[in-house]
């Protein structure tokens, strides 16, 4: 049943993406106006989380940024569609880049590193960077159950010369191309949010003692690999920016915890900068009393 459905869902999905990106745009704004206002999709859990994360706002000012966040939740949603089609020209168009040159410096040192980023802006275009820098590009993402629906996530993210490694085994992954000698670059959205379960390191985050996983920091630790953040910004409708800023070439210098911590700050001040753009209709404090009560 499932490889029928993917068989008639991928023609479709692919007619769509070859749409111009005004006519996108334009289902984009009635996908918003159909979660926002009919659908009323997830909209208690993104005041709840705006409520905590930026505290003493008017009702109004929340209200607006919720709206701000949905059309922008709709338009990352007809982007990532269109990936499945669109042109390296039109992709470095649309996302451009600042200080790859660090990236050839650590080439250049033998280091291979990892990229921390957030759900911020536009975390999805940005799978076109493994062709912009001298490394093995990899993306570390959880397998689907769909076996299908999994082969075409890889096909749309690998398409600009790198690769999708599942979590569970992307140490695995790591350690081959080590012994090879395959210097890789190593995207991780690192603010994933750990299961009741796993629950083993917490830090604050926009105020609140928050789960994070510190399997990035770790792996470094171990491989000795540099890591760096990559700060994506939204500069306008269907345009980003990514910058490459440095957290650390060695670290096995820091002290434990920093590397995680580092990243934090780096994502809280874009959130606290302009907050429509992070992903706030995830249950990121469903654990915290505080949320739960707003919830109610």
């Amino acid at each position: 049943m499932n490889q029928i459905l993917y068989y008639i869902l991928y023609p479709v999905l692919w007619l769509f993406s070859k749409l111009p990106f005004r006519v996108l745009y334009g289902i984009s704004s009635f996908c918003y106006y159909l979660l926002y206002y009919v659908v009323g999709y997830r909209k208690k859990v993104v005041l709840a989380n705006l409520k905590l994360a930026i505290p003493g706002l008017s009702a109004e000012e929340y209200e607006r940024l919720s709206k701000l966040f949905f059309r922008h939740m709709c338009d990352l949603i007809v982007e990532s569609l269109k990936s499945l089609t669109i042109s390296e020209k039109e992709l470095r168009q649309r996302f451009v880049y600042e200080n790859l040159e660090y990236c050839d410096a650590l080439h250049e040192k033998g280091l291979s590193t990892f990229i921390m980023c957030g759900h911020y802006a536009s975390w999805e275009w940005s799978f076109m960077m493994p062709m912009l820098v001298p490394f093995h590009g990899i993306g570390v993402y959880k397998k689907l159950k769909n076996p299908h629906f999994d082969r075409l996530v890889r096909r749309i993210r690998g398409r600009f010369e790198g690769v999708l490694v599942p979590n569970k085994e992307i140490r695995k992954y790591l350690n081959q191309c080590n012994e090879n000698g395959v210097k890789t670059m190593t995207m991780v959205i690192s603010d994933q949010s750990p299961k009741s379960k796993s629950f083993r390191h917490s830090f604050e985050f926009l105020g609140h003692e928050t789960p994070f996983f510190t399997g990035t920091e770790d792996m470094a630790r171990k491989m000795n690999y540099a890591l760096i953040y990559l700060k994506i910004e939204k500069v306008k409708r269907g345009h980003y920016k990514g910058t490459v800023v440095p957290i650390s070439e060695d670290a096995n210098a820091e002290e434990p915890g920093a590397i995680t911590r580092k990243f934090i700050k780096a994502l809280e001040e874009q959130i606290r900068k302009e907050p429509q753009y992070y992903l706030w209709s995830h249950k990121r404090w469903k654990h915290h009393a505080a949320f739960q009560k707003l919830m109610d």
